[in-house]
């Protein structure tokens, strides 16, 4: 049966109409897809930083630049965008899809004149800056203290930023992270002074923090690695991945139930 054009096109037009929705019953059960904040250090001039994260397959929530300090956005917080790459924290893996990164630019870890590896300072201003979006990020999307976190944290293998000249006991302090109880770390340190834990102890221990490490029982490669990004946030003065007292006090009143 041959249908008049105008009944044809209201035909049309009914099968491409956007079916009604009704949002006035809100699940329970739910919260943000962001569920992680992740903070790196570019390792760039502030030039490539920009244009290797808009044009490359890299790219960040937002690039805090330091000269000037100013707050780029280079994906929408309801994208996913790609700094994490292969990471894991407390067994999840892929953060990409369940976090919001944030790229500071800072030239990062560099080879001085005597070969040794120095990190740049970060300047007052731009913390003050990355301090308050984190404040931010986390409010609107109620991120956990203990899930803000450096690159060095999700993938220690392969990363070390935002490095130790970053001021982690800054976040601490403004109730942005987790951090150790100064007190409790000296409590415990003589005990450990006295006998230091062994190398079991020590990857349990990581691995109850969040990190993803073979549990080896020997101080291998992997292990001083991990130690040296953990000591690196939590104690910046020595980070080179040997055990030691402080190192255990603090990781203990970490991890403790």
């Amino acid at each position: 049966m041959r249908l008049a054009l105008p009944c044809l096109l209201l035909l049309l037009a009914a099968g491409c109409a956007r079916p009604a929705i009704d949002t006035s019953h809100p699940a329970r059960s739910q919260d943000s897809r962001a569920q992680f904040l992740i903070l790196h250090f570019t390792g760039e001039p502030w030039e490539r930083s920009m244009k290797i994260l808009t044009e490359d397959n890299v790219s960040a929530h937002y690039l805090v630049g330091d000269s000037p300090v100013k707050v780029y956005r280079l994906v929408d917080e309801n994208r996913r965008a790609w700094h994490a790459g292969a990471s894991s924290w407390k067994g999840q893996t892929q953060l990409n899809a369940a976090s919001i990164g944030i790229e500071i630019q800072n030239l990062g870890d560099v080879a001085g004149p005597d070969g040794k590896i120095v990190y740049h300072a970060y300047p007052k201003e731009q913390i003050d800056t990355v301090v308050e979006l984190v404040r931010q990020i986390v409010a609107r999307h109620g991120i956990r203290p203990d899930r803000v976190l450096g690159h060095s944290d999700i993938a220690p293998m392969r990363k070390v930023d935002p490095g130790p000249t970053f001021p982690w006991k800054r976040l601490a302090d403004e109730g942005l992270i987790t951090w150790p109880d100064a007190a409790k770390v000296a409590a415990r340190r003589p005990a450990f002074e006295a006998a230091l834990p062994d190398a079991a102890w020590f990857q349990a221990r990581l691995a109850k923090h969040g990190f993803e490490i073979t549990a080896s029982g020997q101080f291998d490669a992997a292990t001083t690695r991990i130690l040296g990004n953990f000591q690196m946030k939590y104690r910046p003065a020595v980070y080179d991945g040997r055990p030691d007292a402080e190192t255990a006090a603090i990781l203990d009143v970490l991890t403790a139930p």
